[in-house]
């Protein structure tokens, strides 16, 4: 008699989203053991420190009912997601809150829930995917370009990716709406959300407002400065504009102007033509590499400057403590300090950093 050969358990992060929904399916399908885990970030309690029986039913098909828990992590949420938002926005920069909830939140929520329930891997519905092997894994692009989420990954280290799974990585949006279907999911014709969970509205400007007691009549009326140094108005407080912005600055011109600098110390926010939002050179530092060693000397590779920017040839300069110095080969548009900068090799993402400052070409 053949010995039974268990399958292998997988805990699936879900969303209530049709992506988290299909991941797990598809994973049933496969053959493996899921149990669906939902972390919830947004209450009022404290953290949990066990799995929590969730109602949650993900399919009306009895083949993809499985086992659904929930992990209270909305402290640590608070205190590593939002205070940092927040921190970051007084410091003048334009943050980037998903990467950090992926890393500290979600996979940390993924991990502590594999621990207590004994699943050997993790599994989320991003569109990205890794090559696992004996030695190592390399995380890749999501083979849909439109959806591909990558970037947002970048923090993970790989002892964290040698634990987890993409199963949508080799599937488009509408191809995984079509099995969506097919598993009976509630969620199919869920619609997406572009915003930050936290943020209603994604108005981030009315959220700093109302989270920040005092903020608003602490910095409203700081100076607007042009090009020669010379003040042209006045601003609602320097947190509420990010680099590139040229809409809602109160200001009239003889040709269109665009946020260049944001000055926390002196409430100021600095404005110039279009020609001053290019940038051939950042700086960067909270590194994390993936598919490569840290760099030791320059290296070729290919930049993402935010989420939907266009991939750009660059340089990656190493520098003392932690940080790299960044030359593109041709000047990239509003460099945002506080966002992440993200390198490639073809498909394989080699890792990333936080951008620390942008030095204008001209």
């Amino acid at each position: 008699m053949n010995a039974t050969i268990s399958p292998t358990t997988v805990i699936v992060g879900l969303s209530g989203g049709v992506d988290s929904a299909v991941a797990a399916c598809l994973l049933i399908e496969q053959g493996y053991s899921v149990t669906g885990l939902h972390i919830r970030t947004l209450d009022d309690s404290p953290d949990s420190a066990e799995l929590v029986a969730s109602t949650l039913v993900v399919s009306d098909l009895d083949e993809y009912r499985f086992p659904v828990f929930s992990l209270n992590l909305s402290n640590s949420f608070r205190e590593h997601v939002i205070k940092t938002f927040q921190k970051d926005y007084l410091a003048g920069k334009t943050p980037n809150p998903c990467t950090l909830c992926n890393k500290l939140i979600k996979w940390e929520g993924l991990l502590k829930g594999a621990q207590l329930c004994g699943a050997e891997y993790v599994a989320t519905g991003h569109y990205a995917r890794i090559q696992h092997s004996d030695s190592s894994c390399r995380l890749l692009k999501g083979v849909d370009n439109k959806k591909d989420q990558s970037y947002f990954l970048w923090m993970l280290d790989r002892k964290t990716l040698e634990k987890t799974l993409f199963p949508l990585g080799e599937y488009s949006k509408p191809e995984v709406r079509q099995l969506a279907r097919r598993f009976g999911i509630r969620a199919a014709e869920k619609t997406e959300s572009q915003e930050i969970c936290f943020v209603g509205d994604n108005n981030y400007r009315q959220f700093l407002k109302s989270s920040i007691p005092g903020l608003e009549q602490s910095v409203q009326g700081g100076d607007i400065i042009d090009e020669e140094g010379s003040v042209i108005g006045h601003h609602t407080g320097y947190p509420f504009y990010t680099i590139g912005q040229r809409k809602g600055l109160g200001i009239s011109s003889s040709e269109p102007l665009y946020v260049t600098t944001i000055d926390p110390k002196r409430n100021r926010i600095h404005v110039g033509g279009k020609q001053k939002l290019a940038c051939s050179r950042l700086e960067a530092g909270q590194l994390n590499w993936i598919g490569i060693a840290p760099p030791e000397r320059p290296l070729k590779a290919l930049g993402r400057i935010r989420y939907r920017d266009q991939e750009s040839a660059c340089t990656i300069i190493p520098l003392d403590g932690d940080r790299i110095e960044v030359l593109f080969d041709e000047p990239k548009n509003a460099v945002t300090p506080g966002q992440a900068i993200v390198f490639y090799h073809e498909e394989e993402l080699l890792g990333g950093g936080v951008i620390t400052a942008a030095c204008p070409s001209a």
